[in-house]
């Protein structure tokens, strides 16, 4: 097992000086740019009860770009577990992962965050009418790109390795397994795409 940090720097060694050189404090206007194209973001958090991560998805630029040190990210309707919300009430540093798809490079962004729930911000992300629940505010403590490597050797972006659905169990399949069967997977997967689309926004 690896107990130190150098154990662990003898089989790796140091960092290329590129790998060091882009990582920054703020979000120059190439990393903006990658947020702006961004539909996808990984949000990484930790509190008392443990660690968490949570894809959140919208239209691409869905993440507001405040200034080059500060994000903001709406919060949709969800399963109220809230659990990244949670943490960052007791922990405040956040971890935020950037995809784009087709593109094999990613952003990284490591900060802390706070909880709004002013009325005008909420209002300025609405969608159908319908505002955030409440918006993440993003302080930018350190933004890199992170290489292609792990997309190209995933082969994510290819089609032709994407499994069809019913190659894993359906939603309601997972309900009903964690409900010792008592739950009806049938009806939950045949209402599942409406039900999905009413309460998006």
């Amino acid at each position: 097992m690896i107990d130190s940090i150098e154990a662990l720097e003898a089989i790796y060694g140091l960092p290329h000086e590129r790998a060091v050189r882009k990582q920054i404090g703020f979000l120059n206007e190439d990393y903006q740019a990658m947020v702006r194209v961004s539909p996808l973001v990984i949000v990484s958090s930790v509190g008392a009860d443990g660690l968490d991560n949570s894809p959140r998805g919208d239209k691409a630029g869905f993440v507001r770009i405040i200034d080059e040190r500060t994000l903001a990210l709406p919060d949709r309707p969800g399963n109220n577990r809230i659990d990244t919300l949670r943490n960052v009430l007791q922990d405040s540093r956040v971890s935020l992962l950037f995809i784009i798809p087709g593109i094999g490079e990613t952003l990284r962004v490591n900060g802390t965050a706070t909880i709004s729930a002013d009325p005008q911000l909420l209002e300025s992300f609405a969608v159908n009418g319908k505002p955030a629940k409440t918006v993440l505010l993003v302080t930018v403590e350190a933004a890199f790109f992170h290489c292609s490597k792990a997309f190209v050797r995933s082969d994510a972006w290819n089609p032709e390795t994407h499994l069809p659905r019913s190659a894993l169990p359906s939603a309601g399949a997972f309900h009903k397994r964690l409900n010792d069967g008592q739950f009806d997977a049938d009806t939950y997967d045949r209402e599942a795409p409406k039900r999905v689309s009413d309460t998006l926004y």
